[in-house]
C-alpha cells in the first residue's frame, strides 16, 4: 500500500502557500486579528491557488487586500454570485484575481482563491477580522485562532454540497506560522497563557495594562491556538460608545454611533445556593470514529470517548434525586439507553452507568441532526424543565441545519454544548447554545472535560431566568435601535452583550442608561449600568463592525427559518447591510481584481489546493483508514491532474472501517493504547449511591487507600454504616482532591443533604474519627454539616 499523505502532484510539485503571520490586538474583551498569508509560485506556470481554512464562527471578517510587487488591490464586498462572476470573468481575461467567500454550510469555514499567480511571482494577502472574546469558568477571556481544520462529515441527502477540504496530517504542512498578540485593558493584565509555547510576557507600561506575547518558534499546526487572558478586578459591566464613520450617510447604522454594552449579572446568593431538585437531564454524546482520537495531542494517551464516559458519570453522580434523565449516543445513526427519559433512582443510575462503560468510537459518521430531530420530538415532562448537554467533536459539514433546529425548539428546553478536542467547530458549538439558552465550552490541549461539563450542571440547575427585558433611558433626542437579538439566558458571572445604534444630536457630557429586568426563580432583579454618551477613542470602527455582524447573522437565520415564504427581502437587506459595513455574510464574499492592462496573464492556468492541518493520522490509527486515495483534479484548462493525498472525508473513512470490520479485513490497525489505572477520584466517586451515600464495604476501603478492617474497627460504635461510610467519603474529597473540587462539588453537596435528612446523633464523633483514620483535619462546617 503506498502510502505518501500530503497534498502532491504527480511530480511532487510544491503547495505554493509559504507562511501566515498572525497579528493581535486585544483591547478588553475584543479581539481584532490581521493575517498575512504570503503565496510564492515557484512554477514556471501561472497557478490558481485555493485554501479552504477555519476562522471563529462569530468573526465579522472585514477587510481583504491583495500586494502582487508594487501593486495593492483592496478588495470590496458583493453579492456571492456576482463575485463568482467577476472572478472567473478576470481570470478568463487574464487578470489577477483574488476572492474570499464564506461556506455556504457552516460561518467557520472560509475559501480563499488567487488567481493568476504568475510563474516566479510571491502575493501578500492580508485578512482582518474583528471578534468578542468568551468568558471562561475561571474568568479568563478566551481568543482561540483555529490553525487545524479536520474534514467535516456531510450527511446523506443533506442540503448542499459538502465543504471540500484537503488536509494533511499537521507534520506535513509545508507553510509556517508566526503570531504575536498585543493586550490592553482599563484593568491590569495578571497572565497570558497559551496550549502553545510562548515567549515571556512582556509589559509596556508600570500600571501592567498593555502587554505583548508572541508565540514560539516552530509551531507545529498540531493544535489551534488559544490564548488565555486574565484581567484584575475581571467581569465588571462596561459600555463603549463608538462615533460614526465620517463618510457614510448620517442615520445608517455605519453613519451613527453604536454602544457595545457589556453585562455581567449578579444573581442573589439565597437563590444561587438553592440548587433544583427537578429537571428532564438529556445527554447527547458523540460515538463517531473521531471520538478514538485522543484529546490531547501529548503522549497521555487518553482518548476523548474515555473522557467523555468518565464526565457522564460524573453527571450521574451529581444529579438530583427526583429529576428525570436518558442518555443518546451518535454517529452514523443513534442509540438510546431508555426508550423515554426515566425518573432518576439508584435503579436507572446503575442501569444507564452499564451502559456507558461500555460506550465506545464505533458507530460511524458525525450525524447529530436526526437525534436531535428525535430528542425534540419527545413530549416534555410537566415540571421537569429540559436541559439538553450535547458533546461532539463539531466536525459536521451541516452547521446551519442544526442550529436551525435547535433555535427552533429553543422554547422548550435549554441547550449546552460541549467541543472537544483540536479542530471542533467553533460555529457550531457556540450556535446550539446561543440558540438553545445555554452555555458552550471547549475542552482542548490539556483541558480536563469535566470542571467544564459540571460548571454547566450548575448553570442548568439554577433557576431559568424568565421575562428578560432591556429598557434604555438616554436624552430626549436620541433614540435606540437594537442591533442584538432579545436576551433569552442569564448565568451568573457569564457576560451578555448589547450592540445598540444610537441616532440623534447629544452633548459630550450626556449619559445615558441601559437597565435589564428579569425574574430569577421569582424573585424579580434588575441590573442597572450608567455610561457616557461621548465616543471612545482609537476604536476605529471595531464596535459597528461587531453589531453588523450580529444583525447579519440574526437577519440570515430569519432567511433560513423562511426560505421559501418570502420573497427575497430579507437576503437583499443582509446583502446591502454587509456591502455596506463591509462585513462578510453568506450572500456576499470579498473580490479583488487586478486591471492593470500590463500585467495580464499568459498561457493555461493550473489549479493548487493548499492543505489545512488536521490531527487524525497520527492520532487515529487505530481506526482502519485508508491512508491514501488517488482523485482527479481538473485544471483550468481542462486536463485532469492526478493528485496523491488521503483526505478521504471522515464519512467514507467511518463506513470503511465498519464495513471491513464487519467483514474481518482491518487494514493497517494499530493496538490500542494500554489504559491507565482508574483517577481515584473517580474510583471513589463510582461507588457513591443515587440517594448521595455511599456504603461501607471493601470496595470503599479500597478507594480511601485503607484495609476494610482498619475501616471497620474505627468507626464510632453508635454509627450507622452507610453515615460512616459517607463522611469518610467526604473527608478523603477535601482532604485529598480540593485541586478538583469543580468536579466533585455537586455530588458531595448531594451527599451532605443526604447526612443531614439522616438527622445521626454521632456526626461530630464520625468526622473526627474520620480525620485520625484519614490523616486530615477537615471541620465539619466544611462538609456542609
Amino acid at each position: 500500500m503506498m502510502t505518501t499523505c500530503g497534498l502532491l502532484t504527480a511530480q511532487k510539485e510544491p503547495v505554493p502557500l509559504k507562511s501566515i503571520e498572525v497579528e493581535l490586538e486585544v483591547r478588553d474583551h475584543v479581539a481584532t486579528v490581521v493575517s498575512t498569508l504570503n503565496y510564492k509560485n515557484k512554477e514556471n506556470k501561472p497557478l490558481e491557488a485555493v485554501f479552504v481554512f477555519p476562522l471563529p464562527g462569530d468573526a465579522a471578517v472585514c477587510h481583504f487586500s491583495a500586494k502582487i510587487g508594487q501593486t495593492q488591490i483592496v478588495a470590496e464586498v458583493k453579492e456571492k454570485q456576482k463575485a463568482r462572476e467577476d472572478y472567473d470573468d478576470a481570470l478568463s481575461s487574464g487578470q489577477q484575481a483574488f476572492l474570499l467567500e464564506e461556506s455556504d454550510q457552516s460561518p467557520d469555514i472560509f475559501s480563499l482563491s488567487v488567481g493568476s499567480l504568475p510563474p516566479r511571482e510571491s502575493a501578500y494577502i492580508r485578512l482582518e477580522y474583528v471578534t468578542e472574546l468568551s468568558v471562561q469558568a475561571d474568568d479568563g477571556l478566551r481568543f482561540c485562532l483555529p490553525a487545524v481544520l479536520n474534514p467535516r462529515y456531510q450527511p446523506q441527502g443533506s442540503e448542499g454540497a459538502g465543504v471540500q477540504v484537503t488536509s494533511v496530517p499537521a507534520s506535513l504542512v509545508s507553510y509556517s506560522l508566526s503570531f504575536s498578540a498585543r493586550v490592553s485593558s482599563p484593568r491590569p493584565i495578571s497572565k497570558v497563557e497559551s496550549n502553545c509555547s510562548l515567549d515571556p510576557l512582556q509589559y509596556l507600561n508600570t500600571d501592567q495594562t498593555q502587554a505583548t506575547v508572541k508565540l514560539a518558534a516552530g509551531h507545529k499546526f498540531d493544535r489551534d491556538v488559544e490564548l488565555l487572558i486574565y484581567y484584575k478586578d475581571a467581569n465588571q459591566p462596561t459600555a463603549v460608545v463608538e462615533a460614526g464613520q465620517a463618510s457614510a450617510e448620517p442615520g445608517s447604522l455605519m453613519g451613527d454611533p453604536v454602544v457595545m454594552v457589556s453585562l455581567y449579572p449578579e444573581f442573589p446568593q439565597s437563590v444561587m445556593s438553592s440548587m433544583a431538585s427537578c429537571g428532564e437531564f438529556v445527554f447527547l454524546m458523540d460515538r463517531s470514529g473521531s471520538m478514538g482520537c485522543p484529546i490531547t495531542n501529548s503522549k497521555q494517551q487518553e482518548t476523548r470517548i474515555s473522557s467523555a464516559r468518565d464526565t457522564l458519570l460524573l453527571l450521574l453522580k451529581s444529579l438530583p434525586m427526583g429529576c428525570y434523565f436518558n442518555i443518546y449516543s451518535f454517529g452514523s445513526g443513534y442509540e438510546h439507553i431508555f426508550p423515554k427519559s426515566v425518573e432518576y433512582s439508584q435503579q436507572t443510575m446503575e442501569e444507564a452507568l452499564k451502559k456507558v462503560e461500555q460506550m465506545e468510537a464505533n458507530l460511524g459518521g458525525t450525524e447529530i441532526l436526526q437525534p436531535l430531530k428525535h430528542i425534540y420530538s419527545q413530549p416534555c415532562i410537566p415540571n421537569q424543565p429540559r436541559q439538553l448537554f450535547i458533546f461532539t467533536d463539531g466536525e459536521v459539514g451541516n452547521t446551519k441545519e442544526v442550529i436551525d433546529l435547535v433555535k427552533t425548539n429553543s422554547g422548550s428546553h435549554r441547550c449546552f454544548s460541549f467541543g472537544i478536542g483540536e479542530g471542533a467547530s467553533s460555529a457550531l458549538i457556540n450556535g446550539m447554545a446561543k440558540e438553545g439558552g445555554g452555555h458552550a465550552q471547549f475542552i482542548t490541549g490539556t483541558d480536563r472535560m469535566q470542571p467544564k461539563v459540571m460548571q454547566s450542571l450548575r448553570f442548568a440547575l439554577q433557576p431559568a431566568v424568565v421575562d428578560v427585558s432591556v429598557t434604555w433611558d438616554l436624552p430626549k433626542k436620541v433614540s435606540v435601535t437594537v442591533l442584538s437579538p432579545p436576551i433569552t439566558a442569564l448565568f451568573q458571572g457569564q457576560r451578555s452583550l448589547i450592540y445598540a445604534q444610537l441616532s440623534g444630536q447629544s452633548s459630550e457630557a450626556a449619559e445615558g442608561c441601559v437597565t435589564v429586568k428579569y425574574s430569577l426563580a421569582g424573585h424579580p432583579s434588575e441590573n442597572q449600568l450608567h455610561f457616557s454618551l461621548s465616543p471612545a477613542k482609537d476604536t476605529g470602527l471595531t464596535v459597528h463592525r461587531l453589531g453588523a455582524r450580529t444583525l447579519i447573522r440574526s437577519l440570515e437565520m430569519d432567511e433560513r427559518e423562511n426560505r421559501g415564504q418570502q420573497d427575497g427581502g430579507v437576503k437583499e437587506k443582509v446583502v446591502k447591510l454587509s456591502v455596506q459595513s463591509g462585513v462578510s455574510s453568506s450572500f456576499t464574499a470579498f473580490i479583488a481584481v487586478n486591471k492593470d492592462d500590463s500585467k495580464m496573464i499568459q498561457g493555461p492556468l493550473v489549479r493548487r489546493n493548499i492543505p489545512t492541518p488536521r490531527v487524525y493520522a497520527k492520532a487515529c490509527r487505530k481506526m482502519a483508514m485508508p491512508m491514501c486515495a488517488r482523485v482527479p483534479m481538473m485544471c483550468k484548462d481542462g486536463a485532469p491532474s492526478a493528485i496523491m493525498f488521503n483526505s478521504i472525508s471522515m464519512a467514507k473513512c467511518d463506513r470503511t472501517t465498519k464495513e471491513s470490520v464487519s467483514r474481518g479485513v482491518v487494514h493497517d490497525m494499530v493496538a490500542a493504547p494500554e489504559q491507565p489505572p482508574r483517577d481515584p477520584l473517580l474510583h471513589l466517586v463510582s461507588l457513591q449511591g443515587a440517594s448521595g451515600c455511599w456504603l461501607l464495604d471493601p470496595a470503599l476501603a479500597t478507594a480511601l487507600g485503607k484495609t476494610n478492617e482498619k475501616v471497620e474497627k474505627s468507626k464510632p460504635k453508635k454509627a450507622n454504616s452507610e453515615v460512616w461510610a459517607t463522611i469518610l467519603a467526604l473527608i478523603w474529597l477535601h482532604g485529598f482532591k480540593m485541586d478538583a473540587k469543580d468536579e466533585w462539588e455537586l455530588l458531595a453537596m448531594k451527599a451532605a443533604s443526604w447526612l443531614r435528612a439522616q438527622n445521626a446523633p454521632c456526626v461530630t464523633e464520625c468526622v473526627d474519627a474520620g480525620n485520625v483514620l484519614l490523616g486530615c483535619s477537615v471541620k465539619k462546617e466544611a462538609l456542609g454539616l
